[in-house]
């Protein structure tokens, strides 16, 4: 049985909290201009947003390199 990677996990656990915190952020600078529209929360498409290190589920393991 492999060993759980934690630092990968959490890694994970870093970039979710990131992406909330920046979605916030933007939700509030939105909320100010007056512009905040219902559908604009989860576009998901962040600068900083990196599909690839963005996993489908969290209980997968990385890949064996």
């Amino acid at each position: 049985m492999a060993t759980p990677n934690y630092s990968y996990e959490k890694r994970q656990r870093e970039l979710a909290k990131k992406r909330k915190t920046e979605e916030k952020r933007m939700r509030k600078a939105n909320k100010g201009d007056g512009e905040a529209q219902p559908g604009e929360e989860g576009e998901g498409t962040e600068a900083g947003a990196n599909p690839e290190e963005t996993p489908s589920s969290d209980s997968t393991p990385p890949a064996a390199a």
